[in-house]
């Protein structure tokens, strides 16, 4: 008999126990999930009273009405327009020059145009060689801008050809351009005439060196005490060549009267 009132006895205390928990975690507001922090009382916000010089949306409910067009924007986007076909001619092939003094005349009017006709880095080779005098009106334009040391990198790297050397010599003496850029393209220019294995070829840019050189030499548009040893080898190793020859002697003349 002891016993049994003993089991009981356990039987209740569990089952007491399990009805606390149950209403602790369990009902519609179980106060397990009551939080301690104090309920903090929050004003109603006040209704938004509506003012008269306040913009509102008016949906229009007839059909009498017009649209009004900015003329400029569209004037400026034809403009664009425009350039951007005749540019996409220009990578392709030379373009007749009242279509070039065209594009020259809008991007002196508004620089910034060129920022928004296609024109990249990447295509900047193939309007020099098809439109030197486009490029190069880009490059002055550019000359304030910080993407000129990106395209003059481009005009430095590219093959070497007339038009790049006439773009070159063109923006030397309109540009103030870093010597180490100018050194570059003149040490570039030599190895070209030296790799150059058709004879007549080679003759030919020998000249334009030269030329382009002395032209460089007699405007003092660039020192060229740091690579005077390279050109006067230059000189001399195409010596043959009337132009060479005539550069070689500038090249002393020069050495005279700064020894002087």
């Amino acid at each position: 008999a002891v016993v049994s009132t003993q089991s009981t006895g356990e039987g209740d205390t569990k089952g007491s126990t399990g009805a606390i928990i149950d209403n602790l975690v369990s009902g519609s507001d179980p106060p397990s999930l009551s939080s301690l922090e104090p309920v903090i009382m929050r004003p109603v916000p006040p209704l938004h009273q509506d003012k008269f010089e306040e913009l509102l949306w008016v949906n229009p409910n007839s059909s009498e009405y017009t649209f009004e067009w900015e003329p400029l924007v569209i004037e400026t986007t034809s403009v664009e327009l425009e350039l951007r076909k005749l540019l996409s001619k220009a990578f392709k092939g030379a373009l007749p020059q009242s279509q070039q003094n065209f594009i020259r005349e809008e991007i002196i009017k508004d620089p910034k145009l060129i920022y928004h006709i296609g024109l990249t880095a990447g295509k900047f080779p193939a309007l020099v060689e098809n439109n030197c005098k486009v490029a190069l009106e880009v490059l002055l334009h550019l000359s304030q801008s910080n993407q000129l040391t990106e395209y003059f990198t481009v005009l430095v790297n590219m093959e070497l050809s007339v038009h790049s050397m006439e773009v070159m010599n063109e923006l030397l003496g309109r540009v103030v351009l870093p010597p180490e850029y100018i050194h570059l393209y003149i040490t570039k220019c030599i190895t070209h005439c030296h790799h150059c294995q058709d004879r007549l070829l080679q003759h030919r840019f020998v000249r334009l060196v030269c030329v382009f050189l002395s032209s460089l030499i007699r405007h003092n548009t660039v020192d060229l005490k740091e690579l005077f040893v390279e050109v006067q080898a230059f000189c001399i190793n195409f010596s043959r060549i009337k132009e060479a020859a005539g550069l070689f002697r500038l090249l002393k003349q020069m050495d005279c009267e700064s020894a002087s």
